[in-house]
């Protein structure tokens, strides 16, 4: 079985509060994006077998492909699984490569052992494993609250051609939550994200991250890269979840390649659509 495991952003994203076993409730649009890895699974008698186009994934509980197979086992005994994984989406950017790659390991576990499993079932089953996974289980545009664990799917997608830059920063996602107090303390409206995307012309300007204020001036690169998403014609531009990769919505694919090249040659950059 040949799947594939698709990248995702988020339009907005509102820190709330910080609860008492340290997670923080947050507010964001889930946006799955064109762009993916892509996964072989093939079944086994016993154990799992993981190979990877890239040496820093291995085949130990390290792994939440690995550790997908296990949850999926603990639960239901099924038997073993052989995982391919070609690795293309960047590690560590915000783009939730790691949790879309457990989610389609529990998706395609359900297909290949014929389990009896709706999508609401698997998604409790997935949030052990990390707050991000349970929304690849349906991917699309979804709202995240909660941890990012409680969901609704929306329509339609955001339309639109992304041109995602991923500049060569490693942003450690506790270290960004651990300067959240700094936000939490100053007085701020709640922002209804699911409302403002309903509308005929989303006022994209109230889309704002909170981890950009936290983020920017530790990272500077940051802020010049949404900087010139917004000069060379992306209508939004954002940060996505902690970072490190900025994105830029462009109307024509077109003025995104030209951006590409012009500015954005020197970094690892990728153009994608929205995924429905």
């Amino acid at each position: 079985m040949l799947l594939k495991s698709k990248a995702k952003v988020n339009i907005g994203l509102q820190i709330r509060d910080r609860r008492p076993d340290g997670y923080h409730t947050i507010h964001t649009l889930f946006q799955e994006l064109d762009f993916h890895d892509i996964i072989t699974l093939e079944k086994r008698e016993s154990g799992c077998g993981f190979s990877s186009n890239v040496d820093w994934l291995k085949n130990d509980d390290s792994n939440l492909c690995v550790k997908a197979w296990r949850k999926m086992g603990d639960v239901f005994g099924i038997g073993g699984i052989s995982i391919q994984l070609e690795k293309r989406i960047p590690a560590g950017g915000g783009l939730g490569g790691g949790s879309s790659n457990a989610a389609t390991v529990l998706k395609g576990l359900r297909q290949l052992y014929e389990l009896d499993l709706s999508d609401d079932e698997l998604e409790s089953l997935s949030v052990d494993l990390g707050a991000d996974v349970p929304f690849f289980i349906r991917g699309g545009l979804q709202s995240g609250d909660g941890i990012g664990e409680v969901l609704k799917p929306l329509k339609p997608r955001i339309d639109g051609c992304f041109l995602c830059v991923v500049p060569d920063l490693y942003i450690d996602t506790k270290w960004a939550y651990g300067q959240v107090k700094n936000i939490l303390d100053k007085p701020k409206d709640l922002v209804n994200f699911t409302g403002f995307i309903q509308k005929v012309n989303i006022p994209f300007e109230l889309f704002e991250n909170d981890f950009e204020a936290i983020v920017v001036p530790a990272y500077p690169e940051i802020g010049h890269i949404k900087n010139s998403l917004r000069a060379h014609g992306a209508r939004f531009a954002s940060l996505s979840g902690s970072g490190s990769t900025v994105y830029g919505i462009f109307d024509e694919e077109v003025d995104a390649k030209l951006a590409k090249s012009q500015i954005f040659s020197h970094y690892n950059t990728f153009i994608t659509y929205s995924n429905l």
